[in-house]
């Protein structure tokens, strides 16, 4: 990963230990949650990870007393009111006292090198990255004038495959405006790296009919599959997804496909009622217990968010496709 210029962006010690675990240096780790842990403030120090968030008083002093040679970045406050997980009700320090912040660190000699922000995962709105840009170049101009030496901008993530280039050439407009050559750019772009990683399959375990005696036209059926949203599907709990199921089919499947179509509700495994995939979907045949779905770019916060409820495995085979000649040469496939 370094070798290619990437680094982490850590919110734990167990990430902590997954990033030093691939051989990185731990300088180019960042710890990028303003609220730590005490504990884990000092495992950081001990492990030589430097690079880390604050956005207020409390933790400049815990930051004081647990590693005070720590490398600091302010995150500040954005408009994230257009994105679909929206981080700035959680973190982020307000224009009104960054300035204060400021001074607080440099009252401590404490070594604030940066500014952070995040317009929210899965952002809708670019322009939200131009006025945080603006917010961060003022938040620099006030940590100069105080007698910090800021070198580096952490700009977030929020990316998606579907507004990338739109997103990231605005983003890349307003850093030429804002900011000079010399400052190190840094991003969190994971959301974006990932999601298309993985197509998920998942098996229909049973299945139930549901008949409208007023109007059979509503007909439909339930389905239920060995996953659900305590388990790889719960990007539709936390991160507001909506996955379209497809059938998996081969040259021997049981399901006839029909042009008309038959209208499904798909539940996952447990005993939850918000245990639901879909509310309703029209699939091109009838599907049994057995047969298989699958589901596109399920790759971003599926199954790091899953869960064990009801005894339910967390634990899911993984099969591994490489469709680029390159790729397979140099993994030995």
């Amino acid at each position: 990963m370094a070798k290619l210029g990437n680094g982490f962006d850590c919110a734990s010690k167990a990430e902590i230990d997954m990033a030093l675990d691939t051989g990185i240096d731990p300088s180019r780790i960042i710890y990028a949650q303003p609220c730590k842990t005490k504990s884990y403030l000092r495992y950081a120090a001990q492990m030589g990870v430097k690079q880390m968030t604050f956005d207020n008083a409390d933790e400049l002093y815990k930051i004081k007393a647990c590693f005070p040679d720590a490398e600091l970045y302010l995150r500040i406050l954005t408009d994230d009111s257009t994105s679909l997980c929206r981080l700035s009700m959680k973190f982020g320090a307000s224009l009104d006292i960054a300035r204060q912040l400021l001074e607080l660190a440099h009252e401590l000699e404490l070594k604030v090198v940066g500014v952070s922000f995040h317009v929210g995962s899965g952002a809708e709105d670019p322009t939200a990255f131009v006025k945080a840009v603006q917010d961060a170049r003022m938040v620099f101009d006030q940590a100069a004038e105080i007698g910090h030496e800021l070198h580096t901008l952490d700009v977030g993530g929020g990316f998606s495959g579907d507004t990338f280039e739109k997103f990231a050439g605005v983003l890349s407009e307003a850093l030429d405006t804002y900011f000079p050559p010399h400052i190190r750019v840094i991003a969190e772009p994971g959301r974006y790296y990932v999601a298309t990683a993985f197509t998920l399959a998942a098996n229909v375990i049973a299945r139930r009919d549901v008949r409208d005696p007023e109007d059979p036209a509503n007909d439909a059926y339930m389905i239920y599959l060995n996953d659900g949203v305590y388990g790889n599907f719960s990007n539709i709990i936390f991160d507001h997804q909506h996955p379209v199921a497809q059938i998996l089919t081969c040259a021997n499947t049981s399901n006839a496909a029909t042009s008309a179509g038959i209208a499904y509700s798909i539940w996952g495994p447990t005993c939850d009622g918000i245990d639901v995939i879909s509310q309703r979907i029209t699939l091109p045949g009838l599907l049994d217990v057995g047969d298989w779905l699958f589901f596109e770019e399920m790759g971003a916060y599926t199954k790091c968010s899953a869960t064990r409820f009801n005894g339910f495995s967390d634990n899911h085979e993984v099969i591994y496709i490489s469709s680029e000649a390159g790729a397979s040469a140099l993994l030995e496939y």
